[in-house]
């Protein structure tokens, strides 16, 4: 792989390095700083460390929630797929906008029981709701699994900015000693303050990603020739054929033969947004249901960010960005994009914009799973009778083992386009769809079912998606996350083909179960419970 240095790009190697460290350092010490904000009376409980003392108000959430879900997947992930694909790449967008009507049907009434029962995590809820501690389970392992990945991605972006800065050696340790360190900075303080310490810091890296996004979509075009000259040359940049496929490498329009995958890639993503363990945790840390109500509101602020953030692929298209190198590694596109185009000074801001924010979200994926793990493994199966504090020490000690399995990611699959990271883990945390949001509103589906139903899923789609080989590598696995339909016929995503096998199995094991009248668990919760906070109160909107 050719690396393009940003001294080959005619900028000071010393002063974009100098801007990123100073930066990065700011955002430890406030990293570290955040175990005396709001300082909890009660710090050895998983309340404090895992929700931040469940307190958090609408500013506060808005930043949490969106430094939480606009991640490295935002600004590496996305518009690598646009600069390689094309138009395929703005799936992202319509799903973050099909996102907040669906959400707000069921994210209150979640928020409501999740207050009244003291669920820390949605596997709680799968237990209380449905008295079944093997679908609870089922549901705490599937969103650890499914975390990996997604911290895997995070890693891959600040990857990208090291190497673009030519920071670490050519190969072996020496080149992954950087990330290495950087992902010892993100353990330390997660360890020592929690959620508060991404909630403190996501306000430096919103302010930075904000900025630097403004800046680019302003300043780039205007030094390409504007958005004309740009789509132009990326359009005859994408009708040229791939080596690798022997066709078009993409376009600026989908193509009538994607178009069931652009749909499914989009639905798909937006019903399993909030069914993420880390996004889940970003709700449960609310102080009160009006605060999730106006955040969800508030939120799609970040939809038009993103939309501005996949051009990006584009300019990098007409920028000439790894024009002529074989093999070139897309997730490179965006920092030497702007590593090129930048002074150096804002490139150093912008690289750091990069690496913080995905140090943010890794931070919160790392606490929600380890919140999963102490509670609904730990707690349930080995040590019943643990204390909070006892529970807040394993959930510390659980989030720096699930870091060390997103690294187990990064370095077994293919980061030809990393977005593969994120979707792979969609076609997990898709299947516990089914189990949370139907439960909000009903308990007709059996939990014999839905743990039979969420198996089916599970199983067809992890090795569906094993199957698929990256473009070019004949035999590689988890290649990408999109296959044929069965019956349909249409490419399509695989998590949504097992999300529908799933609920299949589900309903039809539940028309059975009943048959036979074979006893469900007993729930805990009571109509009341979801409705929790709905009155109207005199909160403040500051947090």
């Amino acid at each position: 792989m050719s690396r393009l240095t940003i001294s080959a790009a005619g900028h000071t190697n010393a002063v974009s390095l100098t801007v990123f460290i100073v930066l990065f350092l700011v955002v430890t010490v406030v990293g570290f700083l955040a175990a005396r904000w709001r300082r909890a009376e009660n710090p050895l409980h998983l309340d404090e460390w895992g929700l931040g003392g469940r307190g958090f108000g609408t500013i506060v959430s808005w930043f949490l929630l969106g430094g939480d879900l606009y991640t490295a997947y935002t600004f590496i992930a996305v518009p690598a797929l646009v600069y390689g694909v094309g138009a395929a790449g703005f799936y992202a967008v319509p799903y973050t906008i099909l996102a907040w009507p669906l959400v707000f049907l069921f994210l209150p009434r979640l928020w409501s029981v999740a207050r009244s029962k003291g669920y820390v995590t949605l596997a709680d809820f799968a237990r209380g709701r449905y008295g079944s501690r093997y679908l609870a389970l089922a549901v705490a392992l599937t969103g650890i699994l499914a975390t990996m990945p997604y911290i895997a991605l995070q890693l891959v972006g600040i990857q990208a900015v090291l190497d673009t800065m030519d920071i670490g050696g050519s190969s072996g340790f020496a080149k992954d000693l950087p990330l290495l360190l950087a992902f010892a900075v993100l353990a330390a303080y997660t360890y020592s303050s929690g959620l508060r310490a991404p909630a403190l810091i996501a306000f430096v890296k919103d302010t930075l990603v904000y900025i630097v996004v403004l800046v680019a979509v302003i300043y780039i075009p205007i030094r390409l020739g504007g958005y004309g000259q740009i789509f132009h040359e990326s359009a005859a940049a994408l009708a040229k054929t791939s080596p690798a496929t022997g066709k078009p490498r993409g376009s600026l329009v989908t193509g009538p033969s994607a178009q069931w995958a652009y749909a499914t890639l989009a639905m798909g993503s937006a019903m399993a947004l909030f069914l993420y363990p880390h996004s889940a945790t970003g709700l449960l840390a609310a102080k009160s249901r009006n605060t999730v109500r106006r955040n969800l509101a508030l939120l799609p602020a970040y939809s038009l960010m993103l939309g501005l953030l996949s051009l990006l692929g584009f300019m990098a298209i007409a920028a000439g960005i790894g024009k002529g190198v074989t093999g070139y590694n897309a997730q490179l596109a965006v920092p030497q994009l702007f590593a090129r185009m930048f002074p150096s000074w804002f490139a150093g801001v912008a690289f750091a914009a990069i690496g913080i924010g995905a140090l943010v979200p890794a931070a919160i994926m790392s606490i929600a799973a380890a919140n999963l793990f102490t509670r609904n493994v730990y707690r349930e199966f080995l040590k019943p009778d643990a204390t909070a504090a006892q529970q807040t020490q394993v959930a510390k000690l659980a989030s720096l083992v699930v870091k060390l399995g997103a690294l187990g990611f990064v370095l077994g699959i293919d980061k030809q386009f990393s977005i593969n990271l994120q979707l792979l883990g969609g076609i997990w945390i898709l299947q516990t769809f089914p189990a949370i949001v139907s439960g909000l509103f009903s308990k007709w589906l059996h939990p014999w079912a839905l743990l039979a139903g969420w198996a089916a899923g599970m199983a067809y789609g992890t090795w569906t998606a094993y199957g698929v080989a990256a473009a070019g590598k004949p035999h590689s696995h988890f290649g990408g996350s999109s296959a044929t339909i069965p019956l349909i016929g249409q490419i399509g995503y695989v998590g949504v083909t097992a999300f529908v096998l799933n609920l299949a199995v589900a309903v039809v094991g539940t028309l059975l179960l009943r048959a036979f009248k074979a006893p469900g668990g007993r729930d805990e919760t009571v109509p009341a419970d979801y409705q929790l906070g709905l009155a109207p109160e005199p909160a403040s909107p500051v947090g």
